[in-house]
């Protein structure tokens, strides 16, 4: 059975943060994931999976300054300690929250002139991300983003990720592929066939309607065939985080729910 995680940075928004762990849990779900977690305590938000019985699934390393727009460090030139800080930071809440995966952001690339240097230092600030995340049995993804919704993202092909993570395994650092159906369908079209090809790598899927990003029945992505072919493929015991901004009141669009 697919488990399906409320993404809380997106989902109940109609109550504060740190309630929304009891309105994900009273709505039905069983698992969580966010974008960060770091303007709270960790033990308070373990406290909080605790009480309301949820696994956390998912959250993303620091990303930088995220509102004056950065939107990750990985792959920046000149951020490589402020990223493994970060990345040590991560680790510490994914140990308290019991957490099994985190996505490392790439950031955004300035000059595509200089892709190649922002690629050097994505493979090596990986490589030893990899290192700190695998001695405590962490996994570290990474995440193609279509560039109509974020433009200038490092990371925005999900051939790109492959080659990627291709170099990346040559290297003996295991990272995986976080394949967000709605990006892929933003930039590529085709999602039962980039399944296929990125299947060596995926670890954790996420799933939104498009053009808009509302629920998956909300637009034209075909989501109940796309997870039956996830399943097909061996994924159905994979979490699915559900990242998407609800179209009006959260609970009120869970309906699509109950149809996978």
């Amino acid at each position: 059975m697919t488990l399906f995680a409320a993404n809380l940075s997106m989902m109940f928004t109609e109550h504060d943060f740190l309630n929304r762990f009891e309105a994900a849990a009273k709505a039905g779900f069983s698992a969580v994931e966010y974008l960060f977690p770091y303007d709270y305590p960790a033990a308070e938000l373990a406290d909080l999976l605790k009480k309301h019985n949820l696994q956390q699934v998912l959250f993303n390393t620091p990303p930088g300054d995220w509102e004056s727009g950065e939107r990750g460090l990985a792959s920046l030139p000149g951020r490589e300690q402020e990223f493994r800080d970060g990345v040590a930071k991560a680790i510490e809440y994914a140990k308290t929250l019991s957490c099994p995966r985190i996505h490392a952001m790439s950031g955004l690339l300035a000059d595509q002139n200089d892709k190649q240097q922002h690629t050097e230092v994505y493979l090596e600030n990986l490589q030893h991300a990899y290192a700190l995340c695998s001695a405590d049995k962490i996994d570290l993804l990474i995440e193609p983003i279509n560039p109509i919704n974020m433009p200038g993202y490092f990371l925005n092909d999900f051939q790109q990720a492959c080659n990627i993570l291709d170099t990346l395994h040559a290297m003996d650092v295991k990272a995986g592929l976080q394949f967000d159906i709605f990006h892929c369908q933003r930039i590529h079209g085709e999602v039962p066939a980039w399944i296929e090809t990125c299947k060596p790598y995926i670890k954790h899927f996420q799933i939104a309607g498009v053009p808009e990003r509302h629920e998956p029945d909300v637009g034209d992505l075909p989501y109940r065939e796309i997870l039956a072919t996830a399943a097909q493929h061996g994924f159905a015991e994979l979490a699915v985080g559900c990242e998407y901004i609800p179209a009006a009141r959260t609970e009120d669009g869970l309906g699509w729910l109950k149809d996978v």
